[in-house]
């Protein structure tokens, strides 16, 4: 399995989070995804949920990485240096904050974190529908968490 990396360092303030969506428009259309596949939208949305978690409740700069599968599946990192593990929380109503996990948890194939260094690393994973015979691609569909 290849895997293509790239990365891009962002600062603890949350103007980041729209410099991070374009820079990620950008990788995606580099890689092969392009901006108007579904895929391309579920990505964004994820990456701009994990910065903004990364930015807004820890206060610590952060590194996104997106890694690009040979097989179409990506898997996006967002490591920040606080110590706190992610704190799920569940919305009501009106709410303004509260869903970017329930989002990355609808969204994503699968997702998680772990421990890294002094911090810790928040991680999704999308795959991409195969490439079908006709040469088109299958729907993208992305499922619930599995454990």
């Amino acid at each position: 399995m290849q895997v293509l990396q790239v990365q891009l360092e962002v600062g603890p303030d949350p103007a980041e989070v729209g410099r991070a969506r374009r820079w990620a428009r950008s990788r995606l259309a580099g890689s092969g995804i392009q901006d108007d596949e579904p895929l391309a939208e579920t990505l964004v949305l994820l990456i701009s949920e994990l910065v903004t978690n990364a930015v807004v409740h820890t206060g610590c700069p952060a590194v996104l990485r997106m890694l690009f599968a040979a097989e179409g599946g990506v898997r996006v990192e967002v490591a920040d240096t606080s110590d706190r593990p992610p704190q799920p929380r569940h919305a009501e109503g009106e709410d303004t904050n509260g869903r970017g996990l329930e989002l990355v948890d609808g969204l994503a194939d699968r997702w998680g974190w772990q421990r890294e260094g002094a911090g810790k690393s928040i991680w999704c994973e999308v795959d991409r529908a195969p490439v079908t015979p006709s040469g088109g691609q299958g729907a993208v569909s992305p499922g619930r968490v599995r454990c």
